[in-house]
């Protein structure tokens, strides 16, 4: 994306896509102002307004020096929305650490529930940790084979993650699934593998980036790992792909998202969670490499020494740091040098993964997406540190999410998002900046300007009314935008799910979130094929059985 450097005060920001003509990529055109990046496609009515303050162009940046505000709009005109297929997503530890699938006859009444729901599929986590866990090019897919064969035999789709992070914080909690433990190993080798803050703190979640193409897993680079894990998932589940396995998501951080782990995973998804600025992860030996050698070739050898400085601790408030602050160094050439290269190691490295998933699992049928994270804390902020230190270079003068979904479209990947369940006025009395509303919007136009289908999420596992009702309000935003395809994954299936009233709470969102008589033709021809003994099973007692199980 490049933005022209403006002559006047006040002008109209121009977006502009680059040419992807590679025939296995398609063809991206260009995207002069709000043109469709579709041929033969309406251009979608939004509109992007930027307020500049100056003139000056910026020295060998692709995004200028020029101060302006992204204001994002949608259409006032009510359009009728498509169906949006609703998956849940399983238990974390539904195949324990021996690689065995846990509670079969649980699991089997649970998705006997769930077909007679009317809910289009499952969201499984395929652990790396669990998989390759006895050593390099050692798989074990026992577990999963399980669950998938499970779901094809009561009519469920699957998505399946690649996920080669960590989950849990040790081996106390529950679940815990921790990377391999030879990868571990590799890592107790060289510290540097892992992602360290300026404090000298190790976060094991998942490997550096920095590492990305280094040869230090025995012999291969992180990489050459997951796209070795991905082929061998290739080759075992060939039978079922494009068939039952309609989705591959592909883990690029922790929490399977693109994102640097700035702040644990753990705080991140906790309720009652702190809203921290976290920490810029660039201080192992390999990240401080590339900024080293970034900073020499503009002839700024000062600013490839670590971090920026006055970026204050986790807790504070970003207006009593240096950086942060409305008119801090964020928005000084340094720090806008810091941050395209922090931003852009990111970027990189999801492009690195697009690119190893597009071409393992081409021509399989299945749908590839990837997963941003929900960082809304500080959003109504001038820099957004908490998005800054995450990775994404989204403040108020610059979109830091149309770039990633760029190059998704680029490999015609899903974007997947959670936060779709999040009002506002929930979050404004623990931080009054926060707007999850807001960062959805624009995440949402990002998808729209480029064409990409949207997978949403939910941020809490709750089944209120008011939570379904936002996500059914999140959806329609997306569709009536002139959105391409919608689906959702509840996260996630537990014991509290097939509770009757939060159970008929549930039933009913499906059917809202589906198209009324696409519903009740699934509905009819799984009751059709679905019987408990001799007779026809109703609702209510196949949700029973479920929940006898737990």
């Amino acid at each position: 994306m490049a933005i022209a450097s403006p002559s006047t005060s006040s002008i109209a920001a121009t977006l502009s896509y680059t040419h992807y003509d590679s025939p296995r990529h398609g063809r991206v055109s260009p995207l002069p102002g709000l043109r469709s990046s579709v041929p033969g496609r309406l251009p979608p009515r939004l509109t992007v307004s930027s307020r500049f303050y100056s003139s000056k162009p910026s020295s060998g940046s692709v995004f200028p020096e020029d101060h302006f505000e992204l204001h994002y709009s949608f259409p006032s005109h009510s359009r009728s929305t498509k169906a949006a297929p609703v998956f849940v997503t399983l238990p974390p530890d539904v195949v324990n650490l021996m690689g065995q699938m846990k509670r079969k006859k649980a699991m089997g009444a649970s998705f006997m529930a769930l077909m007679a729901a009317g809910v289009e599929g499952i969201v499984v986590e395929v652990w790396w940790g669990i998989v390759e866990r006895d050593g390099p090019r050692v798989y074990d897919w026992g577990g999963y084979l399980d669950i998938v064969d499970l779901a094809g035999r009561y009519g469920l789709k699957v998505r399946a993650v690649m996920a080669f992070h960590q989950c849990g914080r040790g081996p106390d909690d529950s679940p815990w699934i921790p990377l391999p433990h030879w990868i571990l190993e590799e890592m107790d080798k060289d510290p540097d593998l892992a992602y360290s803050d300026r404090f000298g703190r190790r976060n094991l979640e998942y490997i550096s980036l920095g590492s990305d193409i280094l040869p230090r897993l025995r012999g291969r680079s992180p990489i050459q790992a997951y796209s070795d894990f991905m082929r061998d998932f290739r080759e075992n589940f060939r039978k079922y792909l494009g068939v039952v396995i309609t989705g591959i998501q592909v883990g690029m951080g922790p929490a399977g998202e693109l994102r640097y782990p700035s702040c644990p995973s753990e705080k991140l998804s906790s309720v009652w969670r702190t809203r921290e600025l976290g920490e810029f992860q660039c201080y192992d030996k390999y990240m401080l490499a590339s900024l080293n050698a970034c900073a020499q070739k503009i002839g700024m050898r000062e600013w490839g020494r670590g971090g920026p400085l006055g970026a204050g601790n986790l807790m504070q408030n970003p207006e009593e740091t240096s950086f942060f602050k409305s008119d801090g160094s964020w928005n000084t050439p340094y720090g806008q040098f810091f941050l395209e290269w922090y931003s852009g190691m990111l970027l990189l490295h999801g492009e690195r993964l697009c690119m190893a998933a597009d071409t393992i699992f081409w021509g399989t049928g299945v749908k590839m997406s990837a997963k941003v994270a929900a960082i809304h804390w500080h959003y109504s902020t001038k820099s957004h540190p908490s998005e800054l230190t995450a990775g994404y270079y989204n403040t108020s003068n610059r979109d830091g999410y149309l770039p990633i979904a760029q190059v998704l479209a680029k490999y015609r990947m899903t974007l997947c998002c959670t936060c779709f369940d999040v009002q506002n006025s929930e979050e404004e009395e623990v931080t009054p900046n926060s707007s999850p509303e807001g960062f959805l919007r624009q995440l949402i136009f990002a998808a729209i300007l480029c064409g990409i289908s949207l997978e949403g999420e939910n941020f809490v596992a709750r089944l209120d009314e008011p939570s379904m009702k936002q996500v059914i309000k999140s959806s329609k935003l997306y569709s009536a935008g002139g959105g391409q395809s919608f689906s959702f994954n509840f996260v996630r299936m537990s014991k509290h799910l097939f509770e009757s009233h939060n159970w008929t709470r549930f039933t009913r969102f499906v059917k809202q979130m589906s198209d009324a008589r696409t519903f009740q033709a699934k509905l009819d021809s799984r009751r059709s094929e679905l019987s408990l003994s001799s007779s026809s099973a109703s609702w209510e007692e196949v949700r029973g059985k479920a929940f006898a199980y737990y």
